[in-house]
């Protein structure tokens, strides 16, 4: 157990080698605080859900079996509840469609707001907001990896109902909830071998879409639609409906969010370096922190290159207030709790760095041409005590600081989900 007298001993050591170099770490602290992260449900049940609780399919799986899995909206909210007693600050969480609760046999194109009243009532108790994805995958009427592009107008229509009721589930969240949901849209959609025509299935895309968004008409200060392009995935190796081309364009175009999955580019992109191409123009940005090892496998995110650059990007070019912060990754090879715990903690910490930076200055000497002291001071940065400052993020928020988090979650474990199977 870290002792609170030397969390604050330490702090105030780091708090005057920051204000060395001209850094607030008070208000360093206040802004962080304002970073609301979208906690993704899916984690904690190895995205099954609640209508057909089965594995994934269409191309997506879960790797792992560690035990605990949630499997009632009880214990998911339970183990989201222990998770974000452990994360600073006040946060939202991310549902999918199939997450819906009801004691109805439905269908995806059936499930609507009233099926969502668990969870709201739920979000109220914890005092979070919601956010919203209509669920495109590991459904029949997915017809050969194709859903709102498909050829076939039956499977269109089907998928559109999806879409317009997600968009009703989201509004529901925002009127309730009194902070805006925002909705996002992936989809599976494209070809295993090279289509003769990729035109005719994007052209279809859009109205779709179109026909979605023409369905009704909700105040944003509720609800707003975000779209998710990706590079390809198994069984659309050629060609992928939704690309992020296409998706930018569609944002721009009908004055959306554009969702920037980290794990949904090549490798070898920077995914940060988007930030700024599109802002200028776009009207915000949904982000799903990702950690992909080789492409897209969504490991729990832990605080590597690619995440301080995301953020560093964020805060440098103050992108936050047109930034929606998510978290997107599933791995039952560890439990579950301690999952959501790492990669929500791991976000906040490489926030907090990127604050703790005398950015104005390192601006100033970039446009003096000054890049000796721009590679000096951004390197002598990385060894600053900024591990103080975030212990005392935790002491303040009262979550635990260090590992001691892990103590409580093995405590949860032993007490709750090692009981369930």
């Amino acid at each position: 157990m870290v002792k609170e007298q030397s969390i604050q001993e330490a702090y105030e050591v780091a708090k005057q080698r920051y204000a060395e170099i001209g850094v607030d770490t008070e208000e360093a602290m206040k802004k962080l605080a304002e970073i609301k992260l979208s906690v993704h449900c899916w984690q904690g049940d190895d995205v099954r859900g609640f209508l057909n609780p089965t594995e994934l399919g269409d191309g997506l799986s879960v790797t792992g079996n560690y035990p605990g899995r949630a499997r009632t909206p009880e214990e998911l909210t339970s183990d989201l509840h222990e998770a974000l007693s452990l994360i600073p600050g006040k946060h939202k969480v991310a549902l999918h469609s199939i997450y819906a609760v009801t004691d109805k046999k439905k269908d995806l194109d059936e499930v609507g707001p009233e099926d969502f009243k668990f969870w709201v009532d739920w979000a109220k108790k914890e005092g979070i907001g919601l956010d919203m994805n209509g669920t495109f995958f590991s459904h029949p009427m997915v017809r050969e990896n194709l859903t709102l592009s498909s050829p076939d107008k039956d499977v269109r229509d089907f998928w559109i109902k999806v879409g317009i009721q997600s968009r009703r589930i989201a509004n529901y969240f925002g009127q309730e909830l009194g902070q805006q949901s925002v909705n996002n849209f992936w989809i599976p959609d494209g070809y295993k071998d090279n289509p003769v025509d990729k035109l005719a299935p994007r052209q279809r895309l859009i109205e779709s879409l179109d026909e979605i968004l023409a369905a009704d008409e909700f105040d944003e200060k509720n609800t707003i639609e975000s779209y998710e392009g990706k590079l390809f995935a198994t069984g659309i190796e050629s060609y992928t409906v939704g690309s992020h081309e296409f998706y930018d364009n569609y944002a721009l175009t009908r004055n959306k969010l554009w969702t920037i999955d980290a794990g949904h580019f090549h490798p070898t992109e920077d995914v940060s370096d988007k930030f700024t191409s599109f802002l200028p123009f776009g009207k915000g940005l949904m982000l799903h922190v990702s950690r992909s090892v080789r492409w897209d496998s969504d490991h729990v995110v832990i605080m590597d290159d690619a995440l301080a650059r995301i953020t560093r990007s964020l805060v440098r070019d103050n992108l936050l207030d047109k930034t929606n912060v998510g978290l997107d990754f599933f791995d039952a090879t560890v439990n579950r709790v301690a999952a959501w715990v790492v990669g929500a903690r791991a976000t906040q910490k490489s926030f907090l760095q990127a604050l703790l930076a005398p950015i104005q200055d390192l601006k100033d000497a970039e446009n003096s041409y000054d890049y000796t002291t721009r590679l000096v001071e951004t390197e002598e940065l990385k060894s600053f005590p900024f591990g103080a400052v975030w212990d005392e993020f935790c002491r303040r928020n009262n979550v635990p600081v260090g590992t001691d988090w892990l103590t409580e979650v093995r405590q949860y474990e032993k007490n709750v989900q090692l009981k369930r199977d």
